[in-house]
């Protein structure tokens, strides 16, 4: 059985934006079409940070010093859009919106979203594809989707 049926919803995400896209028709021609996007303001971590890391004296305050890890708000940041894109998903599955769903995104932030996923959602994911797609015009995510997805039947 095909992966991509009418009315498969595909997510293309990666850390700052997702697309919500349904398809139009059957697997062998995809037609793609936007239901909604979604995107989040991400500057790099050393625009966000606002102080150095700080230090720390080793015992016996002679040797040298160590710098605490700073936190890296960038990858947070990107954390915290995966579990917004998972409650956004589990409210459009719980209301009926789709069925079936293709979950399209850079592999760190699919790993991510698929510990974030209710299992309502859980349930209805047909496939995954570990690629970052969201700079991509429609009509190459929709090949490339195809591709994987028929690569993976």
């Amino acid at each position: 059985m095909t992966k991509l049926t009418n009315g498969t919803w595909v997510l293309i995400a990666d850390g700052e934006k997702a697309l919500f896209l349904e398809n139009q028709t059957d697997g062998e021609d995809p037609y793609l079409k936007v239901v909604s996007e979604q995107s989040q303001e991400n500057p790099k971590d050393i625009d966000q940070s606002a102080n150095r890391p700080g230090r720390m004296n080793a015992p016996g305050d002679t040797g040298p010093r160590s710098a605490f890890q700073d936190t890296d708000w960038h990858e947070l940041a990107k954390d915290r859009f995966a579990a917004d894109l998972a409650d956004k998903l589990y409210k459009e599955a719980h209301s009926g919106k789709f069925d079936r769903i293709v979950l399209v995104a850079a592999p760190n932030i699919l790993g991510e979203l698929r510990d974030q996923l209710h299992q309502e959602v859980t349930k209805k994911v047909v496939g995954e594809i570990p690629k970052t797609l969201t700079n991509h015009p429609l009509d190459e995510i929709e090949k490339i989707v195809k591709a994987d997805l028929s690569e993976t039947t």
